[in-house]
C-alpha cells in the first residue's frame, strides 16, 4: 500500500510521537502512587502499543497493516461535567526534583495525549490513502477518549478547574444565533 510523500512524512512524526508517549507511560508507571490513575496509565497502555504497531506496520510493509485500533469506549466517571467537586489546588512549577509526583505525571500525560490527537486529525485530514485516513480517525478518537480519562482524575482531585458557564453568557451566545429553517434542517 503505497503512501503519499507527505503522509509517509507524517507518519514518521506520529511513530516518533507514540515512542516518546510509551517510554513516557512506563516512566509513569514506575512512579504513580494513586491507584486510579496508575490503572488509568496501564489500562491505556496496551493500546498504545497497538497504536505504535500498527504506525511500523504502514512505514514498513508494502501491503499496509494486519490490524486494526480498536477505539476504547468514552466513559464518564464524574457525577456533574461542567462542575468541580473539590477545590482546585494551586500548583507552582518545582525547578529542583528527582521523582514526579502523581499531579506532574497525570498532567504531562494529559498534555501528550491532547497534542497527539490535534496531530492525529490534522494528519488524518491531510491523508488521501483511505486506510490511513480511517487509522488516524480512530487514533484521533483514542487520544481523545484517554484523555478524558486523565482529564476526569484531574478534576476530581482539583488538579484541573471546572466550572459551568453563566447564564449571562449562555443568554447573549444563545441569542446570538438563529437557527436555520428549511430542508437542510430536516437532515437526521
Amino acid at each position: 500500500m503505497k503512501l503519499a510523500n507527505n503522509e509517509a512524512l507524517n507518519l514518521n512524526e506520529l511513530t516518533l510521537s507514540c515512542v516518546n508517549s510509551i517510554t513516557n507511560m512506563a516512566f509513569f508507571l514506575s512512579q504513580v502512587k494513586d491507584p486510579e490513575l496508575r490503572s488509568i496509565i496501564q489500562g491505556h497502555f496496551d493500546y498504545h502499543v497497538k497504536d505504535y504497531n500498527i504506525k511500523v506496520e504502514y512505514l514498513s510493509r508494502p501491503d499496509g497493516p494486519t490490524s486494526t485500533l480498536q477505539v476504547p469506549p468514552l466513559n464518564n466517571t464524574l457525577p456533574n461535567y461542567t462542575e468541580s467537586q473539590t477545590n482546585v489546588q494551586s500548583v507552582t512549577p518545582r525547578t529542583q526534583l528527582t521523582a514526579l509526583n502523581d499531579r506532574e505525571i497525570a498532567t504531562s500525560y494529559m498534555l501528550t495525549l491532547k497534542r497527539a490527537g490535534r496531530e492525529y486529525a490534522w494528519s488524518a485530514m491531510e491523508a488521501g490513502n483511505p486506510g490511513l485516513r480511517s487509522f488516524l480517525e480512530d487514533a484521533f478518537k483514542m487520544s481523545s477518549h484517554h484523555a478524558y480519562d486523565v482529564w476526569q482524575w484531574m478534576v476530581k482531585k482539583g488538579y484541573y478547574p471546572l466550572e459551568a458557564a453563566d447564564q449571562t453568557t449562555m443568554n447573549i451566545l444563545g441569542q446570538s444565533y438563529n437557527v436555520v429553517q428549511g430542508p437542510a434542517a430536516t437532515l437526521q
